[in-house]
């Protein structure tokens, strides 16, 4: 069982690194194409999506959403995107991964690293797919605010999570 942890860590690491010049930046800031719903205001993403639930004892804890729609380019190249939260990064580097399900295809999507400074913060993650292409139309994402910490070899610690059904288009 830890030998699996220790692989899913490691290429849920190289996913992360490799995307980060399409994700928007390493510091997880992309404000294109937002949905209605979230809007920049004083340099911080505000999101209507954080709602009460995730208050505890009146503090904000982490969170992650995925965006209704996601976009297939000419070239293959799948999008996806969506707003996260995360308090601290102290214990290590935190990452939002992400994976795309069409049919019965499913495939991981980039991976952005995250800014844990409790502000919201803008996440978008790409990877060109091809050898069946996705296409557009009805699709499930399935995010992961996952933080890799420990001395040695990390091992992940999943922070939040997040099923969506989301349009390709």
């Amino acid at each position: 069982m830890r030998v699996r942890l220790v692989l899913a860590a490691a290429a849920l690491l190289t996913a992360a690194v490799a995307p980060l010049a399409h994700a928007g930046g390493a510091d997880g800031h992309h404000t294109a194409d937002r949905p209605t719903g979230s809007h920049l205001r004083d340099g911080h993403l505000r999101d209507v999506h954080f709602t009460d639930s995730h208050f505890t004892d009146g503090h904000f804890t982490d969170g992650l959403f995925v965006d209704a729609y996601g976009t297939v380019a000419d070239d293959s190249t799948v999008t996806l995107s969506g707003t996260y939260r995360c308090l601290d990064d102290s214990a290590g580097p935190v990452f939002v991964s992400s994976t795309l399900v069409q049919g019965d295809r499913s495939t991981g999507i980039g991976g952005t690293r995250a800014v844990c400074d409790g502000h919201l913060h803008t996440w978008t993650n790409s990877s060109v797919v091809k050898d069946p292409a996705y296409r557009p139309g009805a699709a499930r994402v399935e995010a992961t605010l996952m933080q890799l910490s420990g001395t040695g070899l990390p091992l992940p610690r999943f922070l939040a999570t997040e099923k969506a059904d989301v349009e390709l288009r």
